[in-house]
């Protein structure tokens, strides 16, 4: 049973030549959250463990910390330098890079407001020349309005005002 499961020993030894190379060549790829990419890393080490690679947590760390995108390279360095590898658990790790991966999650978002709420408002104030054209004219100038940030408040739709609003 154990021969028709996991097969004879160069089976194994051909597996485990598979999985050392996707252990090798595996990198984080660009918008992959932090817990996706230890999953994968994870799956592997796993993999090649039940095949008798005895893979320790160092070797593990450092392939994590070597293969993360670029903007992780200042957690990586940081963790570096103020911790020692050697003594660095998996778990440890991927705590530390999941707060900075929040942290940058939350400063986009919010950025993103940010952008929302000044295209909501050109060109308003008084008495400013707000028109594109540089002219010293009176009046409202013509400017571009982007209509998927606008929500009309009674039917709480985006992008139309009251007077197109299709539930009237």
């Amino acid at each position: 049973m154990k021969i028709k499961y996991q097969g004879s020993a160069l089976v194994k030894r051909a597996q485990l030549q598979r999985l050392r190379r996707t252990f090798e060549i595996l990198e984080m790829k660009l918008g992959e959250s932090v817990t996706d990419y230890f999953g994968r890393v994870m799956e592997t080490t796993n993999d090649m463990g039940n095949c008798g690679e005895d893979m320790s947590n160092v070797k593990i760390v450092e392939k994590i910390l070597r293969s993360l995108t670029d903007n992780f390279n200042f957690v990586v360095c940081s963790i570096e330098e103020s911790r020692d590898i050697d003594l660095l658990i998996a778990d440890e790790s991927q705590s530390s890079l999941l707060v900075h991966e929040q942290k940058v999650r939350e400063k986009r978002s919010e950025e993103q407001v940010l952008q929302i709420q000044h295209d909501q408002h050109p060109g308003r104030g008084r008495g400013r020349n707000n028109n594109q054209r540089g002219g010293k004219g009176r009046g409202r100038g013509r400017t571009f309005v982007n209509r998927n940030a606008i929500i009309y408040f009674r039917c709480q739709k985006q992008g139309h005002y009251q007077f197109e609003c299709p539930n009237l």
